[in-house]
């Protein structure tokens, strides 16, 4: 049976978050790769929420995580499953394995456990549990004392796992150990939760980070204690900052939120450069959405670790920004900046655009359409209205006001003949000009600016400048 095929022929993946946080680059990358797998391949993408830590999961956490899905347009195909609701079936599972021989009752103390490890750490070898209660039976132990359920991993032989990204990793059985499935006070871990869940929803692959690979050997003596089908297993390389080290706040490891909130980042422009990193399909940069479904498979994800470059980003995005819709991009500038009227905005928007590597830097150019007169300038923009800027300014009012019409030609020509009849450079006119029309040393084209504003608001906007 090949990497894609499954017993009931279809591909089931899943993406199972914890809620104590944001949705983070890599966990959306995950997400990513399980919703481009699934639909592939014609099957279905499903959403665990891993909630089993009360302390720190939160709604806050559960809502910003179905928020940066539903925004990068990774939908799932039924409704989420919540873990910790579910954990009388984990418990139900546990007491069948002890059943069936797989597991069993350890009324280990602490400290017999403290003197294990103390034992481990001498011999500067990993902990192995071995518990005297392993070959006893139920009906052995005594029954005023606590008790946690153990695995009976095997141990002897070794086991192997034919990872879709990282190949065939084999790990000597006697490496583990018999971890614990139900604690003392009859919760479940997290170890048992996830093998329960991933059986009971019919996961096929289990795509996620390569961190959680030594877990699948530890989570497979399950999967052969109930005799359940075992899923295909891709562990995917971490993504590293760009300087090679782990991914940290300082490298950009935000949430998604602040991707779209704060730093204007398009959800096409994330989905592709997340896409893009470890994942490749030759030469191809820019990848539709349509043509990565069409193209997405597991042989192509490297082994090695992704290094994030925010600048690779935001070239990108400069890119998605450019493709993208006036209207649209305008509706969003306008919610940035606070602005209830959209048309000026979308009318901007084809100049605007050009140079933007983000809705910030969009919203900041869209500014001076807004401003009110008398205009509140900026240092840049008060060094550019000095010296002979007001009479420039003036001689300048005077060849825009006569001007035939107010088109880009028109108002070029009038600004050029003045800065020739003024004996200067057309830099020494058109930067007053515009620190006049914006508050701002740089802007759209002048000419662009010009006509935007209109005949009247120009006008204006320079005659409050010329007397300074």
């Amino acid at each position: 049976m090949s990497a894609t095929q499954t017993s009931t022929g279809r591909v089931v993946t899943r993406f199972a978050p914890s809620p104590t946080g944001f949705l983070h680059i890599g966990g959306a990358r995950t997400a990513l790769f399980n919703w481009l797998f699934a639909r592939r391949h014609g099957g279905e993408f499903l959403l665990r929420i891993e909630d089993t830590d009360r302390a720190r999961s939160t709604q806050g956490a559960i809502d910003a995580i179905l928020d940066g899905m539903r925004w990068l347009g990774l939908d799932q195909d039924r409704d989420a499953t919540f873990q910790f609701a579910r954990a009388d079936r984990h418990a139900e599972v546990a007491h069948e394995m002890v059943a069936n021989g797989h597991a069993y009752r350890c009324y280990m103390t602490a400290d017999e456990i403290s003197a294990q490890r103390a034992r481990a750490e001498a011999a500067k070898r990993p902990l192995r549990i071995r518990s005297p209660w392993r070959d006893q039976g139920a009906a052995d132990g005594p029954a005023d004392m606590p008790f946690v359920v153990r695995l009976k991993a095997p141990r002897e032989g070794a086991t192997t796992i034919d990872d879709q990204v990282q190949g065939a990793v084999t790990v000597q059985n006697v490496e583990l150990d018999d971890m614990v499935l139900l604690r003392s006070d009859g919760t479940p871990t997290y170890m048992l939760a996830v093998v329960v869940d991933d059986h009971d929803m019919g996961v096929t692959h289990v795509i996620r980070g390569d961190d959680h690979l030594n877990n699948a050997f530890r989570q497979l003596p399950i999967y052969d204690a109930m005799d359940w089908p075992k899923p295909v297993h891709a562990h995917i390389p971490l993504i590293h900052g760009s300087d090679g080290a782990k991914l940290s706040k300082r490298h950009g490891a935000v949430g998604i939120e602040a991707y779209r909130d704060e730093l204007g980042i398009l959800p096409e422009a994330l989905g592709n450069y997340l896409l893009r990193l470890g994942w490749g399909h030759g030469d191809d940069e820019i990848i539709a959405r349509e043509d990565a479904v069409r193209w997405f498979d597991l042989a192509a994800v490297g082994k090695s670790p992704s290094r994030f470059d925010f600048k690779k980003l935001e070239n990108l995005n400069g890119h998605y920004i450019r493709e993208a819709h006036d209207a649209r991009l305008a509706a969003m500038v306008a919610s940035r900046i606070g602005a209830d009227d959209v048309e000026p905005i979308s009318r901007a928007m084809p100049v605007l655009k050009v140079r933007a590597a983000n809705l910030n830097e969009l919203g900041d150019g869209a500014r001076f359409l807004f401003a009110t007169r008398p205009l509140e300038m900026d240092g840049a923009a008060t060094g550019l209205l000095a010296g002979d800027a007001p009479a420039l300014l003036a001689a300048l009012h005077g060849a825009l006001d006569a001007a035939p019409t107010w088109d880009t030609d028109a108002l070029e020509g009038a600004v050029r003949r003045t800065a020739e009849e003024q004996g200067v450079k057309l830099g020494q006119v058109a930067q007053p000009l515009r620190a006049a029309l914006t508050g701002r040393k740089t802007s759209p084209g002048i000419f662009d600016v010009l006509v935007l504003l209109g005949r009247e608001e120009s006008l204006a906007r320079i005659a409050d400048q010329m007397a300074a």
